[in-house]
């Protein structure tokens, strides 16, 4: 009977002990790790940030996320190595999509019945800018409230310190943006909208960002302030609009970022298409106009030619080109330099926001914190870099450029999942790539997971030495 019990009690242990499928297999995952390692050789904008910065070679990542997907038991921890790989490469603008499963659709589905909002489908949630952390300094005194850019005064020394807070670069963020985008296209926020009124309303969206953000600067100034700090921690960017806004904040006039592009037959196409654009305006173009816009198509030509370029299979090149700026070929000119010319936005991104230049002119401060990433890290790095502001916080998060037209998305074969890869790079004035993240002119100690009160101590702290930069810096 004893031996019964203890053959029993084996198979029992035995049936409950867990086990590998049995017709499971990592071939297929290593085959999905090879296609993204190579995805990443040949067309990652940040390789040499990744490999000398962060001292992480490509080919040890990927040979160690073999192993483990060699060592794995089931699809679940194969997709788990492979997460890990993307978050150990730590780069804002790399991610994964995975293909979504039956249970996750049905998690998604909700029963209510929504009533169709122009606003909703086109993104605008109030949740998408957090609060900042300026407002919270010691006697903090609101000016103005606006759903876009909370703004007031607050007392450093002997001067007032205008406070205005930026969430975020595009007007997504704020639903009353859009709320009155509808009333100037007298549209109801209820109609159908088709992809015409949708590019109508982000427009306008565009123009009354631009508006709201000049109109509070010139409530700061009627209120006293004598120094401008611009609150942009926790903003996980935008759009090229983050350009714009720098310049209506510069008390002088900013050169952009210089721009990086991944060779290959993406950035081939766009500097092909955009050479073609600015050599048909020169057809109809007054003299001068079109001395310039066929000197920019011969820029764009050299770009596509750059673009086009491969390595000889003996020989290791970069995999990055350079030509123009953050803005286009153009990367530095007034507000309202090339208005009513049809073809200022394909050489001068931002001339199609109806903005001004040093609406703020003078001594500036702009705040900042290891979640300032994209279009807000550029909006710090372009003041930083022109001498026309002091930046003080922690070191940014480092998300640099993103993708541009769609990107270069490498689908992988077996998982189905979307690996995305950032395809351009905008370059520092001392020749870095911005993906290093903005390092302030006056460091904090703090950081985002901070409590508030923490993080106001440590603000209050160095402010003064920040305001005191700021003013040397519009003087200089």
């Amino acid at each position: 009977m004893r031996l019964i019990a203890t053959i029993l009690l084996s198979i029992s242990l035995i049936s409950a002990s867990p086990a590998a499928p049995q017709d499971w297999s990592p071939q297929p995952w290593l085959a999905d790790l090879a296609q993204a390692q190579q995805a990443f050789a040949a067309k990652y904008a940040n390789l040499d940030w990744l490999e000398h910065d962060r001292g992480l070679a490509l080919a040890t990542l990927f040979e160690m996320a073999s192993k483990q997907i060699r060592s794995a038991r089931s699809d679940e921890e194969a997709k788990a190595v492979i997460n890990r790989l993307i978050e150990r490469i730590g780069d804002g603008h790399v991610s994964i999509d995975w293909p979504r499963t039956a249970a996750d659709w049905k998690n998604s589905v909700t029963t209510a019945v929504r009533q169709h909002d122009i606003c909703q489908e086109l993104g605008f949630d109030g949740n998408r800018n957090a609060p900042g952390i300026a407002e919270s300094l010691p006697g903090y005194r609101a000016v103005r409230r606006p759903d876009a850019f909370p703004a007031g005064i607050v007392r450093v020394g002997t001067q007032l310190l205008g406070v205005i807070r930026i969430g975020g670069f595009e007007p997504q963020g704020s639903p009353s943006i859009c709320r009155v985008s509808l009333q100037e296209l007298h549209r109801s926020a209820d109609e159908p909208c088709n992809e015409q009124c949708q590019d109508a309303v982000l427009t306008q969206s565009y123009i009354e960002l631009t508006k709201a953000l000049e109109e509070q600067i010139r409530a700061l100034r009627a209120s006293g302030a004598k120094t401008l700090l611009v609150d942009i921690t926790d903003n996980g960017g935008g759009t090229e609009w983050t350009e714009a806004a720098a310049r209506i904040l510069s008390p002088r006039t900013l050169t952009s970022e210089r721009r990086g592009f991944v060779r290959g037959p993406h950035w081939s196409e766009q500097w092909k298409s955009l050479a073609t654009q600015l050599t048909n305006a020169a057809a109809s173009a007054d003299t001068r106009d079109r001395t310039r816009l066929l000197s920019w198509a011969a820029e764009a030509e050299r770009a596509r030619v750059d673009a086009e370029q491969r390595c000889p299979e003996s020989q290791a090149c970069a995999i990055v080109g350079r030509a123009g700026y953050a803005t286009g070929l153009v990367g530095k000119a007034r507000a309202g330099e090339f208005a009513g010319k049809p073809w200022a936005s394909l050489v001068f991104s931002i001339a199609k926001f109806p903005y001004h230049d040093s609406v703020w002119s003078g001594p500036l401060v702009v705040l900042v914190d290891d979640q300032t990433w994209s279009a807000a890290e550029e909006f710090a790095a372009i003041l930083q870099d022109n001498g026309a502001a002091a930046v003080i916080g922690a070191r940014t998060g480092g998300a640099g450029c993103g993708h541009t037209n769609g990107g270069t998305p490498t689908v992988l074969k077996h998982s189905g999942a979307t690996l995305e890869l950032p395809d351009c790079l905008r370059f520092r004035a001392d020749g870095s790539s911005e993906v290093r993240g903005v390092i302030p002119d006056v460091l904090t100690g703090m950081k985002a997971s901070d409590g508030r009160a923490f993080k106001v101590k440590l603000i209050v702290t160095h402010l003064p030495e920040a305001v005191s930069l700021a003013r040397k810096k519009q003087l200089s």
